[in-house]
Protein backbone atom coordinates (compact mmCIF):
# COMPACT_ATOMS: atom_id res chain seq x y z
CA UNK A 1 0.00 0.00 0.00
CA UNK A 2 1.20 3.62 -0.32
CA UNK A 3 1.72 5.83 2.56
CA UNK A 4 -1.80 7.88 2.41
CA UNK A 5 -3.71 4.46 2.39
CA UNK A 6 -1.68 3.29 5.79
CA UNK A 7 -2.57 6.95 7.37
CA UNK A 8 -5.94 5.99 6.85
CA UNK A 9 -5.84 2.42 8.14
CA UNK A 10 -3.94 3.56 11.22
CA UNK A 11 -6.47 6.64 11.66
CA UNK A 12 -9.54 4.16 11.07
CA UNK A 13 -7.11 1.41 14.00
CA UNK A 14 -6.74 4.27 16.28
CA UNK A 15 -10.53 5.21 16.18
CA UNK A 16 -11.81 1.65 16.90
CA UNK A 17 -9.21 1.17 19.60
CA UNK A 18 -9.96 4.59 21.28
CA UNK A 19 -13.98 3.60 21.23
CA UNK A 20 -16.06 3.09 24.76
CA UNK A 21 -18.93 1.44 25.83
CA UNK A 22 -21.63 2.97 27.86
CA UNK A 23 -19.48 2.70 31.16
CA UNK A 24 -16.64 4.39 29.57
CA UNK A 25 -14.82 1.52 29.16
CA UNK A 26 -12.65 0.56 25.95
CA UNK A 27 -14.33 -1.91 24.02
CA UNK A 28 -10.91 -3.45 22.80
CA UNK A 29 -9.11 -4.75 25.84
CA UNK A 30 -5.53 -3.63 25.86
CA UNK A 31 -4.50 -7.17 25.06
CA UNK A 32 -6.59 -7.20 22.19
CA UNK A 33 -5.32 -3.82 20.41
CA UNK A 34 -2.60 -5.35 18.07
CA UNK A 35 0.28 -2.26 17.72
CA UNK A 36 0.45 -1.07 14.07
CA UNK A 37 3.72 -2.17 12.68
CA UNK A 38 4.65 0.36 9.69
CA UNK A 39 6.93 -1.25 7.48
CA UNK A 40 9.12 0.73 4.77
CA UNK A 41 12.09 2.20 3.23
CA UNK A 42 14.10 5.02 4.96
CA UNK A 43 12.26 8.79 4.30
CA UNK A 44 9.17 7.21 2.71
CA UNK A 45 7.36 9.46 5.38
CA UNK A 46 6.26 7.22 8.08
CA UNK A 47 7.23 9.40 10.94
CA UNK A 48 5.20 12.72 8.82
CA UNK A 49 2.06 10.41 8.49
CA UNK A 50 1.75 9.92 12.17
CA UNK A 51 2.18 13.73 12.90
CA UNK A 52 -0.57 14.11 10.91
CA UNK A 53 -2.54 11.55 12.34
CA UNK A 54 -2.31 13.09 15.75
CA UNK A 55 -3.36 16.25 14.96
CA UNK A 56 -6.56 15.07 12.92
CA UNK A 57 -7.68 13.26 15.75
CA UNK A 58 -6.47 15.33 18.45
CA UNK A 59 -4.63 13.06 20.30
CA UNK A 60 -1.02 13.37 21.94
CA UNK A 61 1.80 11.43 20.55
CA UNK A 62 4.99 10.61 21.78
CA UNK A 63 7.71 9.63 19.57
CA UNK A 64 10.85 7.52 20.33
CA UNK A 65 13.83 5.59 18.28
CA UNK A 66 14.22 2.70 19.74
CA UNK A 67 17.80 1.72 18.25
CA UNK A 68 18.37 4.95 21.27
CA UNK A 69 17.18 2.49 24.00
CA UNK A 70 19.02 0.07 26.09
CA UNK A 71 17.45 -2.46 28.66
CA UNK A 72 17.66 -0.08 30.79
CA UNK A 73 16.19 2.96 29.74
CA UNK A 74 13.26 0.97 28.07
CA UNK A 75 12.74 -0.69 31.18
CA UNK A 76 14.32 0.88 34.06
CA UNK A 77 17.14 0.60 36.34
CA UNK A 78 16.65 -1.87 39.43
CA UNK A 79 16.30 -1.12 43.14
CA UNK A 80 16.67 -3.09 46.34
CA UNK A 81 13.32 -2.48 48.79
CA UNK A 82 11.96 -4.44 51.47
CA UNK A 83 8.51 -6.02 51.50
CA UNK A 84 6.79 -8.04 54.50
CA UNK A 85 5.75 -11.96 53.49
CA UNK A 86 4.50 -13.89 56.05
CA UNK A 87 5.91 -11.83 59.09
CA UNK A 88 9.29 -11.24 57.66
CA UNK A 89 11.19 -8.39 55.88
CA UNK A 90 12.81 -9.23 53.03
CA UNK A 91 15.01 -7.35 50.03
CA UNK A 92 13.15 -7.37 46.93
CA UNK A 93 14.20 -6.03 43.48
CA UNK A 94 12.03 -3.76 41.85
CA UNK A 95 12.49 -1.48 38.91
CA UNK A 96 12.14 2.37 38.02
CA UNK A 97 9.89 3.32 35.91
CA UNK A 98 10.78 3.25 31.87
CA UNK A 99 11.80 6.34 30.53
CA UNK A 100 9.28 5.88 27.39
CA UNK A 101 6.53 5.11 30.12
CA UNK A 102 7.19 8.28 31.97
CA UNK A 103 7.69 10.54 28.77
CA UNK A 104 3.36 9.24 28.00
CA UNK A 105 2.42 10.47 32.06
CA UNK A 106 4.45 13.73 31.46
CA UNK A 107 2.93 14.72 27.87
CA UNK A 108 -0.28 13.95 29.18
CA UNK A 109 0.52 15.91 32.84
CA UNK A 110 1.49 19.09 30.21
CA UNK A 111 -0.93 18.77 27.33
CA UNK A 112 -4.15 18.05 29.41
CA UNK A 113 -4.49 15.37 26.79
CA UNK A 114 -5.15 11.69 28.11
CA UNK A 115 -5.40 9.77 24.66
CA UNK A 116 -2.70 9.69 22.26
CA UNK A 117 -0.13 7.38 20.18
CA UNK A 118 3.17 5.92 21.50
CA UNK A 119 5.26 5.98 18.35
CA UNK A 120 8.38 3.89 18.50
CA UNK A 121 9.89 4.05 15.33
CA UNK A 122 12.95 1.41 14.02
CA UNK A 123 11.54 -1.16 16.30
CA UNK A 124 13.08 -3.69 14.49
CA UNK A 125 16.78 -2.67 15.18
CA UNK A 126 16.59 -2.80 18.87
CA UNK A 127 19.50 -4.42 21.39
CA UNK A 128 19.92 -7.27 21.79
CA UNK A 129 19.44 -6.93 25.47
CA UNK A 130 16.31 -5.51 25.21
CA UNK A 131 14.76 -7.94 22.27
CA UNK A 132 13.42 -10.15 25.06
CA UNK A 133 11.12 -8.16 26.59
CA UNK A 134 9.30 -6.91 22.98
CA UNK A 135 7.04 -9.79 23.17
CA UNK A 136 5.80 -8.96 26.52
CA UNK A 137 5.80 -5.61 25.61
CA UNK A 138 3.78 -5.79 22.25
CA UNK A 139 0.91 -8.20 23.82
CA UNK A 140 0.40 -6.29 27.02
CA UNK A 141 1.88 -2.82 26.85
CA UNK A 142 4.30 -3.39 29.52
CA UNK A 143 7.60 -1.89 29.68
CA UNK A 144 9.17 -3.59 33.25
CA UNK A 145 6.59 -3.27 35.57
CA UNK A 146 4.98 -0.43 34.52
CA UNK A 147 2.25 -0.45 31.93
CA UNK A 148 1.32 1.88 28.63
CA UNK A 149 -1.94 4.11 30.21
CA UNK A 150 -5.04 3.47 28.82
CA UNK A 151 -6.86 5.25 26.08
CA UNK A 152 -2.90 5.32 24.39
CA UNK A 153 -2.31 3.48 20.95
CA UNK A 154 1.02 1.71 20.07
CA UNK A 155 2.23 2.20 16.62
CA UNK A 156 5.59 0.83 15.22
CA UNK A 157 7.82 1.19 12.34
CA UNK A 158 10.56 -0.21 11.16
CA UNK A 159 12.93 -1.08 7.54
CA UNK A 160 13.23 -3.77 5.97
CA UNK A 161 16.61 -5.65 6.15
CA UNK A 162 18.27 -4.54 3.14
CA UNK A 163 17.82 -1.32 3.75
CA UNK A 164 19.55 -1.61 7.80
CA UNK A 165 22.09 -3.95 8.71
CA UNK A 166 20.94 -3.44 12.25
CA UNK A 167 17.24 -4.89 11.70
CA UNK A 168 15.99 -8.29 13.55
CA UNK A 169 13.83 -10.17 11.24
CA UNK A 170 11.07 -10.43 13.94
CA UNK A 171 9.79 -14.56 14.64
CA UNK A 172 6.72 -15.78 13.89
CA UNK A 173 5.62 -15.50 18.00
CA UNK A 174 6.37 -11.74 17.46
CA UNK A 175 4.67 -10.98 14.55
CA UNK A 176 1.34 -13.06 15.53
CA UNK A 177 0.91 -9.79 18.04
CA UNK A 178 1.39 -7.05 15.22
CA UNK A 179 -1.01 -5.37 12.36
CA UNK A 180 1.76 -5.54 9.58
CA UNK A 181 1.26 -2.29 7.06
CA UNK A 182 4.00 -2.47 3.83
CA UNK A 183 4.80 0.94 2.78
CA UNK A 184 5.84 1.26 -0.99
CA UNK A 185 6.68 4.78 -2.45
CA UNK A 186 3.82 6.57 -4.31
CA UNK A 187 4.95 9.84 -6.23
CA UNK A 188 1.36 10.68 -6.71
CA UNK A 189 0.72 10.85 -2.97
CA UNK A 190 3.79 12.46 -2.19
CA UNK A 191 2.72 15.17 -4.87
CA UNK A 192 -0.21 15.78 -2.44
CA UNK A 193 1.74 15.86 0.56
CA UNK A 194 4.51 18.11 -1.35
CA UNK A 195 1.50 20.68 -2.12
CA UNK A 196 -0.09 21.22 1.42
CA UNK A 197 3.30 21.64 2.73
CA UNK A 198 4.25 24.21 -0.19
CA UNK A 199 8.07 22.54 -1.15
CA UNK A 200 10.02 24.41 -4.05
CA UNK A 201 8.12 24.13 -7.54
CA UNK A 202 11.98 23.22 -8.86
CA UNK A 203 11.66 19.62 -7.37
CA UNK A 204 8.19 19.53 -7.34
CA UNK A 205 8.12 19.99 -11.42
CA UNK A 206 11.91 17.93 -11.76
CA UNK A 207 9.75 15.33 -10.36
CA UNK A 208 7.15 15.21 -12.65
CA UNK A 209 9.51 15.22 -15.91
CA UNK A 210 11.84 12.31 -14.18
CA UNK A 211 9.52 9.93 -11.99
CA UNK A 212 11.61 7.30 -11.68
CA UNK A 213 13.87 9.35 -9.67
CA UNK A 214 12.02 10.00 -6.91
CA UNK A 215 12.94 7.24 -4.79
CA UNK A 216 15.95 5.05 -5.64
CA UNK A 217 18.49 2.46 -3.92
CA UNK A 218 20.89 1.11 -6.01
CA UNK A 219 24.72 -0.16 -5.30
CA UNK A 220 27.64 1.30 -6.94
CA UNK A 221 31.40 1.30 -6.76
CA UNK A 222 31.38 3.94 -4.08
CA UNK A 223 28.99 1.97 -2.23
CA UNK A 224 25.01 2.73 -1.77
CA UNK A 225 23.45 5.43 -3.70
CA UNK A 226 20.22 6.39 -2.70
CA UNK A 227 17.53 9.14 -2.67
CA UNK A 228 14.52 9.11 -0.68
CA UNK A 229 11.33 11.34 -0.21
CA UNK A 230 12.77 13.05 3.04
CA UNK A 231 15.52 14.23 1.16
CA UNK A 232 13.84 15.97 -1.70
CA UNK A 233 11.97 17.61 1.78
CA UNK A 234 14.90 18.74 3.12
CA UNK A 235 16.92 19.89 0.11
CA UNK A 236 13.26 22.17 -0.65
CA UNK A 237 13.77 24.00 2.51
CA UNK A 238 17.38 24.39 1.48
CA UNK A 239 16.96 25.91 -1.52
CA UNK A 240 14.57 28.36 0.10
CA UNK A 241 16.72 29.54 1.96
CA UNK A 242 19.58 30.01 -0.43
CA UNK A 243 17.36 31.83 -2.42
CA UNK A 244 16.80 34.32 0.43
CA UNK A 245 19.97 34.83 1.07
CA UNK A 246 21.24 34.86 -3.19
CA UNK A 247 23.38 31.82 -2.61
CA UNK A 248 24.39 30.05 -5.69
CA UNK A 249 22.91 26.53 -5.58
CA UNK A 250 25.22 24.11 -6.85
CA UNK A 251 25.91 20.21 -7.09
CA UNK A 252 27.51 20.40 -3.91
CA UNK A 253 24.66 21.55 -1.71
CA UNK A 254 22.62 18.85 -3.91
CA UNK A 255 24.56 16.70 -3.21
CA UNK A 256 24.32 16.80 0.67
CA UNK A 257 20.68 15.57 0.24
CA UNK A 258 20.26 13.34 -3.15
CA UNK A 259 22.82 10.78 -2.51
CA UNK A 260 22.98 9.86 -6.76
CA UNK A 261 25.46 11.48 -8.35
CA UNK A 262 23.02 11.23 -11.67
CA UNK A 263 20.53 12.69 -10.09
CA UNK A 264 22.58 15.08 -8.59
CA UNK A 265 24.01 16.68 -11.78
CA UNK A 266 20.05 16.29 -14.14
CA UNK A 267 18.39 18.12 -10.76
CA UNK A 268 21.06 20.92 -10.50
CA UNK A 269 21.05 21.83 -14.43
CA UNK A 270 17.18 21.96 -14.30
CA UNK A 271 17.31 23.93 -11.27
CA UNK A 272 19.21 26.58 -13.50
CA UNK A 273 17.12 25.72 -16.55
CA UNK A 274 13.60 26.46 -13.42
CA UNK A 275 14.95 29.80 -12.59
CA UNK A 276 15.86 30.62 -16.58
CA UNK A 277 12.50 30.17 -17.36
CA UNK A 278 10.77 32.18 -14.72
CA UNK A 279 12.94 35.07 -15.31
CA UNK A 280 12.24 34.37 -19.28
CA UNK A 281 8.80 34.27 -18.86
CA UNK A 282 8.15 37.45 -16.90
CA UNK A 283 6.21 35.29 -14.13
CA UNK A 284 4.59 38.64 -12.58
CA UNK A 285 3.36 40.30 -15.73
CA UNK A 286 1.89 36.89 -16.70
CA UNK A 287 0.06 36.96 -13.77
CA UNK A 288 -1.03 40.67 -13.52
CA UNK A 289 -2.72 39.85 -16.74
CA UNK A 290 0.01 41.77 -19.15
CA UNK A 291 1.41 38.96 -20.58
CA UNK A 292 4.26 39.79 -22.95
CA UNK A 293 3.78 38.51 -26.39
CA UNK A 294 6.41 37.20 -26.74
CA UNK A 295 6.11 34.86 -23.62
CA UNK A 296 2.66 33.75 -25.26
CA UNK A 297 4.79 33.07 -28.52
CA UNK A 298 7.19 30.76 -26.78
CA UNK A 299 4.89 29.34 -25.05
CA UNK A 300 2.76 28.21 -27.65
CA UNK A 301 5.81 26.48 -29.72
CA UNK A 302 7.98 25.57 -26.74
CA UNK A 303 8.24 21.45 -26.21
CA UNK A 304 5.65 19.85 -23.64
CA UNK A 305 8.79 19.56 -20.67
CA UNK A 306 9.10 23.40 -21.06
CA UNK A 307 5.28 24.15 -20.89
CA UNK A 308 4.75 21.46 -17.77
CA UNK A 309 7.62 23.77 -15.77
CA UNK A 310 5.93 27.20 -16.80
CA UNK A 311 2.63 26.16 -15.61
CA UNK A 312 3.97 24.88 -12.20
CA UNK A 313 5.41 28.09 -11.74
CA UNK A 314 2.75 30.04 -12.35
CA UNK A 315 0.45 27.62 -10.45
CA UNK A 316 2.97 27.52 -7.41
CA UNK A 317 2.59 31.28 -7.14
CA UNK A 318 -0.88 31.24 -7.51
CA UNK A 319 -1.62 28.43 -4.75
CA UNK A 320 0.68 29.79 -2.19
CA UNK A 321 -1.06 33.16 -2.19
CA UNK A 322 -4.46 31.15 -2.15
CA UNK A 323 -2.98 29.66 1.34
CA UNK A 324 -1.98 32.58 2.72
CA UNK A 325 -5.57 34.16 1.97
CA UNK A 326 -7.84 31.12 3.23
CA UNK A 327 -5.33 31.62 6.58
CA UNK A 328 -6.09 35.19 7.04
CA UNK A 329 -9.56 33.99 6.96
CA UNK A 330 -8.99 31.27 9.69
CA UNK A 331 -7.25 33.45 11.89
CA UNK A 332 -10.29 36.50 11.40
CA UNK A 333 -13.10 33.32 11.76
CA UNK A 334 -11.40 32.70 15.26
CA UNK A 335 -10.51 36.15 16.30
CA UNK A 336 -14.32 37.18 15.45
CA UNK A 337 -15.41 35.02 18.15
CA UNK A 338 -12.97 36.82 21.11
CA UNK A 339 -13.74 39.80 20.33
CA UNK A 340 -17.90 39.33 20.34
CA UNK A 341 -16.96 37.98 23.75
CA UNK A 342 -15.51 41.67 24.40
CA UNK A 343 -18.42 43.51 22.72
CA UNK A 344 -20.37 41.67 25.29
CA UNK A 345 -19.49 43.15 28.21
CA UNK A 346 -17.60 46.58 26.65
CA UNK A 347 -20.33 48.65 28.21
CA UNK A 348 -20.31 47.18 32.03
CA UNK A 349 -16.45 47.72 31.86
CA UNK A 350 -13.67 50.12 32.07
CA UNK A 351 -10.83 50.51 29.63
CA UNK A 352 -8.81 48.57 32.09
CA UNK A 353 -11.14 45.60 32.67
CA UNK A 354 -10.63 45.26 28.99
CA UNK A 355 -7.03 45.35 28.93
CA UNK A 356 -7.56 42.65 31.50
CA UNK A 357 -9.70 40.23 29.55
CA UNK A 358 -7.33 40.91 26.29
CA UNK A 359 -4.42 39.46 28.74
CA UNK A 360 -6.56 37.08 29.53
CA UNK A 361 -7.49 35.50 26.58
CA UNK A 362 -3.89 35.58 25.35
CA UNK A 363 -2.56 33.62 28.38
CA UNK A 364 -5.49 30.96 27.52
CA UNK A 365 -3.98 31.15 23.81
CA UNK A 366 -0.66 30.59 24.61
CA UNK A 367 -1.42 27.66 26.98
CA UNK A 368 -4.01 26.07 24.60
CA UNK A 369 -0.50 26.61 21.91
CA UNK A 370 2.09 25.52 24.35
CA UNK A 371 -0.56 21.71 25.08
CA UNK A 372 -1.14 21.14 21.69
CA UNK A 373 2.69 21.52 21.02
CA UNK A 374 3.89 19.14 24.49
CA UNK A 375 1.40 16.71 22.46
CA UNK A 376 2.24 17.15 18.99
CA UNK A 377 -0.98 17.30 17.77
CA UNK A 378 -0.66 21.42 16.42
CA UNK A 379 -0.29 21.54 12.48
CA UNK A 380 1.85 24.78 10.91
CA UNK A 381 -1.34 26.21 9.62
CA UNK A 382 -3.17 25.86 13.14
CA UNK A 383 0.15 27.28 14.57
CA UNK A 384 0.04 29.90 12.35
CA UNK A 385 -3.51 30.84 13.05
CA UNK A 386 -3.01 30.89 17.23
CA UNK A 387 0.36 33.11 16.50
CA UNK A 388 -1.63 35.64 14.55
CA UNK A 389 -4.47 35.75 17.03
CA UNK A 390 -1.49 36.22 20.19
CA UNK A 391 -0.24 39.00 17.94
CA UNK A 392 -3.19 40.98 17.36
CA UNK A 393 -4.18 40.55 21.24
CA UNK A 394 -1.47 41.83 22.19
CA UNK A 395 -0.70 44.61 20.13
CA UNK A 396 -4.00 45.09 20.94
CA UNK A 397 -3.60 45.18 24.79
CA UNK A 398 -0.46 47.79 24.52
CA UNK A 399 -2.10 50.20 22.19
CA UNK A 400 -4.81 50.46 24.76
CA UNK A 401 -2.38 50.36 27.99
CA UNK A 402 -0.89 53.54 26.14
CA UNK A 403 -3.52 55.65 24.80
CA UNK A 404 -6.21 57.78 26.00
CA UNK A 405 -9.11 55.54 25.23
CA UNK A 406 -11.57 56.46 28.17
CA UNK A 407 -14.79 53.99 28.55
CA UNK A 408 -14.92 50.48 27.61
CA UNK A 409 -17.41 50.63 24.38
CA UNK A 410 -14.66 52.84 23.07
CA UNK A 411 -12.28 50.49 23.81
CA UNK A 412 -13.76 47.58 21.93
CA UNK A 413 -14.71 50.27 19.37
CA UNK A 414 -11.10 50.50 18.89
CA UNK A 415 -10.75 46.90 18.49
CA UNK A 416 -13.47 46.85 15.76
CA UNK A 417 -11.59 49.02 13.92
CA UNK A 418 -8.28 47.12 13.79
CA UNK A 419 -10.28 43.81 13.15
CA UNK A 420 -11.94 45.66 10.05
CA UNK A 421 -8.73 46.98 8.35
CA UNK A 422 -7.34 43.27 8.83
CA UNK A 423 -10.89 42.13 7.13
CA UNK A 424 -10.53 44.74 4.49
CA UNK A 425 -6.56 43.68 3.88
CA UNK A 426 -8.26 40.21 3.51
CA UNK A 427 -10.73 40.60 0.99
CA UNK A 428 -8.09 43.44 -0.80
CA UNK A 429 -5.30 40.02 -1.53
CA UNK A 430 -8.52 37.87 -2.35
CA UNK A 431 -9.71 40.10 -5.37
CA UNK A 432 -6.07 40.20 -6.14
CA UNK A 433 -5.68 36.52 -5.87
CA UNK A 434 -8.85 36.10 -8.20
CA UNK A 435 -7.24 38.13 -10.70
CA UNK A 436 -4.33 36.59 -10.38
CA UNK A 437 -6.09 33.47 -11.14
CA UNK A 438 -8.30 35.04 -13.88
CA UNK A 439 -4.99 36.17 -15.75
CA UNK A 440 -3.65 32.30 -15.42
CA UNK A 441 -6.68 31.03 -17.05
CA UNK A 442 -6.26 33.60 -19.51
CA UNK A 443 -3.05 32.92 -20.77
CA UNK A 444 -3.42 29.34 -20.48
CA UNK A 445 -6.06 29.56 -23.10
CA UNK A 446 -4.30 31.92 -25.08
CA UNK A 447 -1.24 29.86 -25.25
CA UNK A 448 -2.08 26.42 -24.80
CA UNK A 449 -5.74 26.30 -26.76
CA UNK A 450 -5.94 24.62 -30.02
CA UNK A 451 -8.50 26.12 -33.32
CA UNK A 452 -11.42 23.22 -33.55
CA UNK A 453 -13.05 22.71 -37.16
CA UNK A 454 -12.91 25.53 -38.84
CA UNK A 455 -11.52 27.87 -36.19
CA UNK A 456 -14.63 28.46 -34.55
CA UNK A 457 -14.15 26.49 -31.23
CA UNK A 458 -11.07 26.53 -28.94
CA UNK A 459 -10.12 23.01 -27.89
CA UNK A 460 -8.68 23.29 -24.29
CA UNK A 461 -5.35 21.53 -24.17
CA UNK A 462 -3.67 19.22 -22.10
CA UNK A 463 -2.20 22.15 -19.78
CA UNK A 464 -5.76 23.32 -18.85
CA UNK A 465 -6.40 19.75 -18.08
CA UNK A 466 -3.66 19.78 -15.57
CA UNK A 467 -4.51 23.45 -14.07
CA UNK A 468 -7.68 22.22 -13.60
CA UNK A 469 -6.98 19.08 -12.09
CA UNK A 470 -4.41 20.85 -9.87
CA UNK A 471 -6.75 23.30 -8.57
CA UNK A 472 -9.08 20.82 -7.55
CA UNK A 473 -7.03 18.53 -5.57
CA UNK A 474 -4.67 21.41 -4.09
CA UNK A 475 -6.47 21.65 -0.39
CA UNK A 476 -5.84 25.59 -0.30
CA UNK A 477 -7.06 26.44 -3.89
CA UNK A 478 -10.16 24.48 -3.76
CA UNK A 479 -11.22 26.07 -0.14
CA UNK A 480 -10.54 29.32 -2.02
CA UNK A 481 -12.60 28.62 -5.16
CA UNK A 482 -15.42 27.28 -3.11
CA UNK A 483 -15.45 29.92 -0.43
CA UNK A 484 -15.08 32.99 -3.01
CA UNK A 485 -15.58 32.12 -6.66
CA UNK A 486 -14.08 31.31 -10.09
CA UNK A 487 -16.11 31.88 -13.17
CA UNK A 488 -12.87 30.85 -15.33
CA UNK A 489 -12.42 27.77 -13.21
CA UNK A 490 -16.52 26.78 -12.97
CA UNK A 491 -16.51 26.91 -17.05
CA UNK A 492 -13.13 25.05 -17.79
CA UNK A 493 -14.18 22.65 -15.20
CA UNK A 494 -17.35 22.04 -16.77
CA UNK A 495 -16.33 22.10 -20.38
CA UNK A 496 -13.47 19.27 -19.30
CA UNK A 497 -16.07 17.26 -17.67
CA UNK A 498 -18.14 17.40 -20.34
CA UNK A 499 -15.24 16.33 -22.61
CA UNK A 500 -14.72 13.67 -20.88
CA UNK A 501 -18.47 12.19 -20.89
CA UNK A 502 -18.47 12.99 -24.37
CA UNK A 503 -15.20 10.69 -24.90
CA UNK A 504 -16.74 7.62 -22.46
CA UNK A 505 -20.63 7.86 -24.71
CA UNK A 506 -18.17 7.53 -27.80
CA UNK A 507 -16.13 4.45 -26.59
CA UNK A 508 -19.50 2.70 -25.14
CA UNK A 509 -20.82 3.40 -28.80
CA UNK A 510 -18.16 1.74 -30.04
CA UNK A 511 -18.11 -1.26 -28.14
CA UNK A 512 -21.65 -1.97 -29.52
CA UNK A 513 -20.44 -1.72 -33.13
CA UNK A 514 -23.92 0.14 -34.20
CA UNK A 515 -22.12 1.00 -37.67
CA UNK A 516 -24.51 0.18 -40.55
Amino acid sequence: MNIKQAKEYIKNSINLYLKKNEFGEYRVPVVRQRPIFLLGAPGIGKTAIMEQIAQELGVALVSYSMTHHTRQSALGLPFITQKNFGGKEYNVSEYTMSEIIASIYDTMEESGIKEGILFLDEINCVSETLAPSMLQFLQYKVFGRHQVPEGWVIVTAGNPPEYNKSVREFDVVTMDRLKLLEVEPDLRIWKEYARERRLHPAIVNFLDLKKDYFYCMEMTTKGRSFVTARGWEDLSQMLFLYEEDQLPVEENLVGQYIRNDRIVKEFTAYYDLFNKYKKDYQINEILEGRAPEQAIVRAREASFDERLSLLGMLLDRVQVDMKEVMEQAAYLTDLLVLLKAVKSKAAQMSVEQVIAQLEQMAEGRKKLLENLQTANSLSDAERKKHLLILRFLEERRKELYTGDIATGDAAFAFLKEKYDADVAGMRQETVRVQGELAALFGFVEEAFSQDGAGGAVKISGNEMLILVTELTVDNASAQFIATFGSPEYQRHNQELMLSERSEDIKAQIAELDLTV
